[in-house]
């Protein structure tokens, strides 16, 4: 199987704020706010084996989210899929434990 791993970086400007075009032409509600800074991000998608429902999904993601450093996880019963977002490459053997405490079985990398 081979990795599926992506970098994004995700950045705000506060142009569009000093505009005012979030709350009113002519101010806004982050009027003063700090600049966004850069965020860096590794996706990884995962094949899980056992998943059949929603509350499949449930018990994957969250046993994931508990990993420190993961941002978003969403889980597809239907293709056995599981999109980690998180702020570094995470250890697959703490992906294995997450997913062997909800229950399932960690396939490896898709």
């Amino acid at each position: 199987m081979t990795a599926e791993t992506k970098t994004e970086t995700k950045t705000g400007t506060d142009t569009d704020r000093a505009t005012g075009s979030c709350c009113s032409p002519t101010g806004s509600c982050h009027d003063g706010a700090a600049a966004a800074t850069p965020v860096d991000t590794v996706t990884t998608v995962y094949e899980v084996t056992g998943m059949t429902c929603g509350h499949c999904e449930g018990a994957v993601s969250g046993e994931i989210s508990e990993i420190q450093g993961v941002t978003s996880v969403t889980a597809e019963a239907a293709t056995g899929r599981v999109t980690v977002v998180s702020l570094a490459a995470l250890d697959e053997s703490a992906v294995r434990a997450a997913v062997d405490e909800a229950g399932y079985e960690l396939a490896g990398l898709i």
